[in-house]
């Protein structure tokens, strides 16, 4: 499931390619046809991102907000004049690679026919986007998009952000903390990758309870989030380790091989102290961490 830096990475792009242009919305899927019937030919006035939930508004009081889930995506192209990431979201085996002049396509703009469900399709000036996939896609106004937004906790990549009410809501709980950190109303934007690799850059055993840990250990741990995430919104991937992790290799090189402490490393040394990484199952989902470093 795409992370929250993929979210605003997607936010900003769709603010530097679309806003301010009347777009063209459809369904050629069919499944957002009446959403889109609102919507067509309407002004994106901005787009903004809190955790895993991309807020796209529109003129007249209509948001798009969509959730990518485990399988959504957004893809790009356009002209020559088009210049962004062309897929952000779940297709993980190219990551989200830079549109490349070959990409583009010459002269005035024309989409070509969309490929697969393309659940909603968005064409400006100059490129177009389309949605496939995603868990959520729904056509709210801005009061409702708000509501949604409010059930949500933090977000670290919020610069306005308050992490008291993240404290307040672990230091509740009697949850593992590594559940916790996975649970959106807790914690906007946190999945699997950052939440085995901020615990383990903080020395914290993903098994105790929040409610054990104190105000600075948690605030330590919500700004190793921050930390974390802005790399990940600035790279565009997702790269936990240091310098000294990974001897000899640039940060922009580190992927896939070198970019992670613990996630998906079980039974590999640990790259600080050599003890075996383990991995189990919390709540459903795969967890990582190092008994040594995190006992």
């Amino acid at each position: 499931m795409p992370e929250g830096h993929s979210v605003h990475r997607l936010a900003r792009q769709f603010s530097d390619c679309f806003a301010g242009q009347a777009l063209a919305v459809s369904s050629p899927q069919g499944r957002f046809a009446d959403g889109a019937a609102v919507l067509d030919g309407a002004v994106l006035e901005g787009a903004r991102a809190h955790g895993k939930q991309l807020f796209l508004d529109f003129a007249g009081d209509r948001v798009l907000r969509s959730h990518l889930g485990l399988y959504g995506a957004w893809s790009f192209g356009g002209t020559e004049g088009f210049r962004g990431a062309s897929s952000i979201g779940a297709p993980r085996r190219i990551g989200e690679r830079e549109a490349h002049d070959d990409d583009a396509v010459a002269g005035p703009l024309r989409p070509p026919p969309p490929v697969g469900a393309v659940r909603v399709r968005l064409v400006g000036d100059e490129g177009w986007a389309d949605l496939r996939g995603p868990a959520q896609c729904v056509l709210e106004t801005r009061a409702e998009a708000e509501a949604a937004r409010a059930r949500l906790g933090p977000d670290p990549l919020d610069p306005l952000a308050d992490p008291a009410s993240f404290v307040a809501a672990v230091r509740r709980s009697r949850r593992p903390v590594g559940a916790l950190l996975m649970d959106q109303a807790v914690v906007a934007g946190v999945g699997n990758i950052f939440r085995a690799e901020s615990l383990f850059r903080r020395g914290i055993d993903p098994a105790t309870p929040g409610r054990t840990l104190d105000d600075a250990v948690l605030l330590g741990l919500w700004t190793e989030n921050v930390t974390l995430m802005r790399t990940g919104v600035r790279l565009g991937r997702i790269v936990t380790t240091d310098p000294a992790d990974r001897p000899g290799v640039a940060e922009d090189q580190a992927w896939p091989e070198h970019a992670h402490l613990v996630y998906r490393r079980t039974g590999l040394p640990c790259r600080r102290c050599g003890a075996p990484v383990a991995g189990r199952e919390l709540e459903g989902r795969a967890l990582y961490w190092c008994p040594g470093c995190q006992g």
